[in-house]
């Protein structure tokens, strides 16, 4: 496909995958607690994971959208002890096979001390890159594979709306916001 097809494509993308408006922090604060409490209606097995993670980001509302250039871009906040102690943004830019868009939450359990840790003192993770997430894949009953659950970071990606092929936290940027 000509590069300027592609720019074409992706400019008419932007509007899809980027917010029109940034979500006030009250706003964002309403749906993180809605999220969370869709995830431990989701599963068991995450609730359970969740209360033994020393931090959760939580990003309700990701939107992700592509024709061969896709993208995706969400805001989210980093729970400690039940309490947000920041902002976070999530952005991906990818090129290949992709169709469709999609609407979806995420969420990342830092299972350890050291990997929240090294999340919260970078200035910008690259999932993949500055640290490995295990993605979650429930089986029967909701259980979470024994391997996965034993992971410093598992993540999880539910609720979606729309149709999308290529679920992957890989190559994801997630970079500190102020609200």
């Amino acid at each position: 496909m000509p590069l300027l097809r592609r720019s074409l494509i992706l400019s008419a993308l932007l509007p899809v995958v980027l917010p029109a408006h940034a979500a006030s922090k009250e706003e964002l604060d309403a749906e993180v607690r809605e999220a969370v409490e869709a995830f431990y209606r989701h599963t068991s097995a995450g609730k359970e994971l969740a209360g033994r993670a020393a931090g959760m980001l939580v990003f309700p509302n990701v939107l992700k959208a592509g024709v061969g250039i896709g993208g995706e871009y969400g805001e989210g906040a980093l729970l400690v002890g039940g309490k947000t102690s920041a902002y976070y943004n999530i952005a991906a830019a990818s090129i290949g096979f992709q169709l469709g868009a999609q609407a979806r939450s995420q969420i990342v359990l830092f299972m350890t001390p050291g990997a929240l840790s090294k999340f919260r003192n970078s200035k910008g993770w690259k999932a993949g890159v500055d640290g490995s997430v295990a993605l979650a894949t429930l089986g029967a009953g909701g259980a979470i594979d024994s391997e996965t659950a034993k992971k410093p970071i598992i993540g999880f990606i539910f609720s979606n709306k729309g149709l999308m092929y290529n679920l992957t936290f890989e190559g994801s940027k997630i970079t500190p916001i102020k609200k």
